[in-house]
């Protein structure tokens, strides 16, 4: 159980990280969109580079990041849950840390 809370609280850690990437992409797109939306651009996707323009890539960088946000709280939502089922299993079974001196 706790290498689920652990495994769950890193892939968090991560795609919060992402998410915040994403963000700081899309600032500095947002500039180039406002004074050249037909400017050059490159993106990988799939491991492949590809060459877009701005106003290609802002719309589909704002989906992912929202999708990325919709996985960050269901994530926090299964981690509440599996959070609340540890507590309930130390209760029922008076398991307590151990500490480390």
């Amino acid at each position: 159980m706790q290498t689920d809370l652990r495994n769950l609280a890193q892939k968090i850690g991560e795609l919060e990280s992402e998410a915040d990437e994403h963000g700081l992409v899309l600032n500095t797109l947002e500039e180039a969109l406002a004074e050249e939306p037909n400017r050059k651009c490159f993106r990988l996707i799939g491991g492949v580079l590809v060459e877009r323009t701005v106003k290609d890539v802002v719309p589909a960088l704002q989906m992912n990041r929202e999708g990325i946000r919709k996985v960050i709280s269901n994530l926090a939502e299964q981690y509440k849950s599996k959070e609340e089922d540890f507590d309930t299993f130390k209760q029922d079974y008076g398991v307590r840390p151990v500490s480390s001196t």
